[in-house]
């Protein structure tokens, strides 16, 4: 029995494997069956480093707040100023408020003053 070669769309798909893999050192650009495994890896790598990347932003976006609000001096615990919001129904996300933060420090104690004032009045309404 003669010899088959191969046609040209093993070598595309290879070619194509091989492009991902160009940034790749070492025989992890060079030898097919290691460019498959690296791309797996990397693949994989990429997805559970997004969800990282989501959970490190929100941990950040907390603490700047967390420190322009003790700075402040209205309010002494950031769970106290979320919990105040969503009393307040006032849907300003976590990015938004640390964007606030940095940038201007006195708008973030005017929401601050007032989501305080609201909350008291109404607290001190419901005891008389």
């Amino acid at each position: 029995m003669t010899r088959i070669k191969r046609g040209y769309i093993a070598r595309r798909r290879r070619t194509k494997i091989r492009l991902f893999a160009s940034s790749f050192r070492g025989a992890d650009s060079r030898l097919t069956r290691t460019i498959t495994q690296q791309k797996i890896r990397a693949l994989v790598s990429a997805h559970r480093d997004r969800d990282k990347q989501k959970r490190n932003f929100r941990r950040l976006w907390i603490t700047r707040i967390n420190a322009v609000i003790r700075e402040g001096g209205v309010y002494f615990i950031y769970s106290v100023l979320i919990h105040d919001l969503y009393k307040r129904e006032l849907r300003l996300n976590r990015k938004i408020l640390a964007q606030i933060a940095i940038s201007n420090k006195n708008c973030l104690y005017m929401i601050s003053n007032e989501i305080r004032k609201e909350v008291d009045c109404k607290e001190y309404t419901r005891i008389e």
